[in-house]
């Protein structure tokens, strides 16, 4: 069972604080997912410099939307950073269209780099919460299709929910998102801008999000899952230290 640690590259001195904390938690974790977004000065294929990759795989996303695949951008930027794994996801236009972006087709993108880079590792993400399983579950698909290796869930806050997906993706490398909710206000906002249907026992709290984490844990080991940490605004040492990784 693999475990992977996001590490979102607000600003160098917050990346480095993060990246500590993981090496603290000794080998407990295999992989360090970076994603990329916009509105931040430091892009995530730029911070592999800062990883132990003998330690871990380091994992920087690409948004689709921000690549014109005529112009070759992403494959310069793979041999310039010897990448050897990359997440593509299709990304969210920028806020009020002012910043620049393409009509990128992620499925075409995750095609072009299979087609140039064979023996680059290619993840893609899922979100149970933006479709219906059932179209959910056919877009995985098409993406495994276009040559995905395997897939990084959004955060699941029901286990039934992961139950369903992992029936469905058996076959397929999957790590399961988990993002620790601690406030109401984020609660409302993974709600409004994520769609997210929280189950009846759901509180915006450690205790509950711990809980929930260590029997996510367990599941996904009994169903050949990974798990994928993505801590948000959160006291680090006060969740991580009560989960269970065995």
């Amino acid at each position: 069972m693999k475990f992977s640690f996001e590490i979102v590259p607000r600003t160098q001195q917050a990346f480095s604080q993060q990246y500590i904390f993981a090496q603290g938690l000794g080998s407990t974790f295999n992989m360090i997912n970076v994603p990329d977004i916009q509105r931040f000065s430091i892009r995530s294929w730029e911070t592999g410099s800062q990883i132990d990759q003998q330690q871990y795989q380091f994992i920087p996303h690409f948004r689709a939307i921000d690549f014109d695949l005529r112009s070759g951008d992403i494959f310069q930027l793979i041999e310039k950073f010897q990448l050897q794994h990359i997440l593509i996801v299709t990304g969210d236009p920028p806020e009020g269209l002012k910043g620049n972006f393409h009509n990128t087709n992620v499925l075409d993108m995750i095609r072009a780099v299979k087609s140039r880079f064979p023996q680059l590792i290619v993840y893609a993400g899922f979100d149970p919460h933006r479709n219906g399983v059932q179209d959910e579950c056919q877009y995985i698909r098409r993406k495994a299709d276009a040559g995905v290796d395997g897939f990084f869930s959004q955060p699941f806050y029901d286990l039934r929910m992961i139950e369903i997906y992992a029936e469905q993706m058996q076959g397929l490398e999957t790590f399961i998102g988990l993002s620790p909710i601690t406030t109401q206000s984020s609660q409302q906002y993974w709600e409004v801008k994520n769609k997210v249907q929280f189950p009846s026992n759901f509180r915006p709290d450690y205790d509950w999000n711990i809980e929930f984490a260590n029997q996510a844990i367990a599941l996904a080991r009994d169903m050949n899952m990974n798990i994928y940490f993505m801590p948000i605004r959160i006291e680090l040492d006060k969740y991580f230290g009560q989960i269970k990784f065995n």
